[in-house]
């Protein structure tokens, strides 16, 4: 699971590619307050991956991973309100919701790695 920069993490591509799918969901969305909220949070988790990445150590990679992982579940949230209130459909939250919870596992995944590897 060796790698030369954040941009080969699996992870930060795919919450790259969620990032945009948010953005563009809500392109037409006059709920300002909550669209930028949702904007917010899932740039901050590419974000987080690489702002983590770049640090100089393991323990602080752990920290930004889960302070993406937040963002994600904060997101996630976010995307069962647009839903019940009628902002977005379920045919677009689900597949989003999905996303948002496989992005987790993978962050998961991540700082358990980097927690062992950070004993040894």
């Amino acid at each position: 699971m060796a790698y030369r920069s954040f941009e080969e993490l699996e992870v930060w591509k795919r919450s790259c590619q969620l990032a945009v799918e948010v953005y563009l969901a809500l392109k037409n969305c006059r709920e300002f307050g909550l669209r930028d909220q949702m904007n917010k949070a899932a740039v901050s988790i590419p974000s987080n991956i690489a702002e983590g990445a770049e640090r100089d150590s393991v323990k602080e990679f752990i920290h930004f991973l889960h302070i993406a992982k937040g963002s994600a579940a904060e997101l996630r949230t976010q995307f069962y309100i647009t839903e019940k209130i009628g902002i977005l459909t379920p045919i677009v939250t689900q597949p989003l919701i999905t996303e948002t919870k496989e992005i987790s596992s993978m962050l998961q995944g991540l700082i358990n790695f980097n927690k062992s590897k950070n004993k040894t």
